[in-house]
């Protein structure tokens, strides 16, 4: 049999598992053994082998639970609660005020937890109620906090970015840095939307009433003070990095216990809080670990079969495609992807094609795993099946349905492709950072 139908069934198949409901790393892992079985007998048990030896060597990975320890530890300890207390007083008194707000407490979230998933569940147990309650339309919350949530995984530290890194060996350092500008463009375009739409319709999002708002100027500076901590967490951690003074590592200990003093310091960490966030972190940590090796494997007898090098020469040979034209291919392929798959899936499945081929293109992969990012959160919300939206429903109270979840999300997906847009054509706006910071 040809190696590249060889290529194409294995894909082919591991996919047909994913839509039947199997777990990720089973479908890969299960597809790349029986796979090199096939191929090479019983030496074929070597690949998940050194799949693992590469896992357990590969120093970095360290940052994973550390990172969400985190921010496990600053959501489990209500700290996320003060932060929007903070945005209440402060943007409260025009239209559109909270959800403005909201956009604010997910941008701090985000830098101090790098998961989407934790960013949405913040939201929507803290500023979602509130906002229904202040009598804000509930179109309008629930693609706040579904578009507030998405950039959980742009802004550093993303655990996304981080593995990433691993696959397509690119610095972590600079991938952080590369999203951290696109993350405040998407974050801005959120609020202006919010902005001219509540503008346009004060009742999608009333400004807070004249009771409401009597707080002393006193109390205003100091609920201040709960937007500095996340900053200090982030400039502890980040500043010695960025620098050279500690590895990614040490940077990543030094984000969790700064954190893990910070609830301590407020009195929120008790027993439960510290086993909840040890229980979450382990779970979470093992989970991505078992994609990686899964995802390994799968790319080794991949890279084996040179299916890498055929897609190459498909597209820029035998098609002879415009490179651009190849780069929205494989973005459009992550939409369909989107569709029942998380982002996490997503690039480990296509990472081991797509790396490669956009390196042979000559595409920078600090740029891409940008582009990547913004991809897999628009996939991630956009319906008939996307998998934030399902998330949202299961968050959601009973009085938003399903339908006012996939009406909410349209236009902040189209806020999103407008981001993405601008990151595609103008390059520098995820460069210029890391590139001004390392010197190149």
């Amino acid at each position: 049999m040809p190696y590249e139908l060889i290529a194409i069934f294995m894909f082919a198949s591991m996919m047909l598992m994913l839509m039947t409901g199997q777990r990720v790393f089973g479908a890969i892992g299960a597809v790349a053994a029986v796979a090199a079985i096939f191929l090479w007998g019983t030496g074929g048990s070597d690949i998940p082998f050194s799949s693992a030896m590469k896992l357990m060597k590969w120093y970095p990975l360290l940052t994973l639970p550390m990172f969400i320890f985190m921010g496990y530890v600053l959501s489990e300890s209500k700290i996320a609660d003060d932060l929007y207390r903070m945005f209440h007083v402060w943007m409260g008194p025009i239209n559109g005020g909270l959800a403005i707000g909201t956009i604010g407490l997910m941008v701090l979230v985000s830098a101090m937890n790098g998961l989407s998933v934790a960013g949405m569940a913040i939201g929507a147990t803290i500023a979602l109620p509130e906002l229904l309650r202040r009598g804000y339309d509930k179109r309008m919350v629930t693609g706040v906090i579904q578009a507030g949530s998405s950039l959980g995984i742009l802004v550093p530290p993303s655990v996304v970015l981080v593995l990433y890194a691993m696959i397509a060996r690119a610095p972590v350092g600079q991938l952080w840095l590369a999203g951290v500008v696109p993350g405040l463009i998407m974050a801005g375009l959120f609020i202006l939307y919010i902005y001219i739409r509540c503008r346009i319709q004060p009742e999608l999002g009333p400004a807070l009433k004249e009771e409401d708002r009597d707080v002393t100027t006193a109390e205003k500076y100091r609920l201040l003070g709960a937007g500095i901590l996340p900053i200090t967490i982030f400039a502890a951690m980040m500043v010695p990095f960025i620098n050279g003074w500690t590895s990614l590592v040490e940077s990543s200990a030094i984000g969790a216990i700064t954190a893990f003093l910070a609830a301590v310091l407020k009195g929120r960490m008790n027993r439960k809080v510290f086993e909840t966030s040890v229980r979450q972190t382990l779970l979470i940590s093992c989970m991505f670990m078992w994609i990686i090796l899964a995802a390994l494997g799968f790319g080794a007898v991949f890279d084996g079969l040179g299916a890498v090098r055929a897609i190459e020469s498909l597209f820029t040979e035998q098609l002879g495609l415009n490179p651009w034209v190849i780069l929205i291919i494989m973005q459009l392929s992550f939409l369909l992807m989107g569709t029942f798959l998380d982002d996490t899936a997503m690039l480990v499945i296509v990472a081991p094609l797509y790396v490669p081929l956009v390196a042979a293109l000559g595409f920078d992969l600090v740029w891409y795993g940008v582009l990547y990012t913004i991809t897999t959160q628009i996939a991630y919300m956009t319906p008939p099946f996307g998998y934030n939206l399902f998330l949202m429903r299961a968050m959601a109270p009973p009085e938003i349905t399903l339908k006012d979840i996939y009406g909410s999300i349209l236009p902040f997906v189209l806020v999103m492709i407008l981001a993405l847009g601008l990151i595609m054509a103008f390059p520098q706006l995820a460069l210029w950072l890391p590139e001004t910071v390392y010197g190149k």
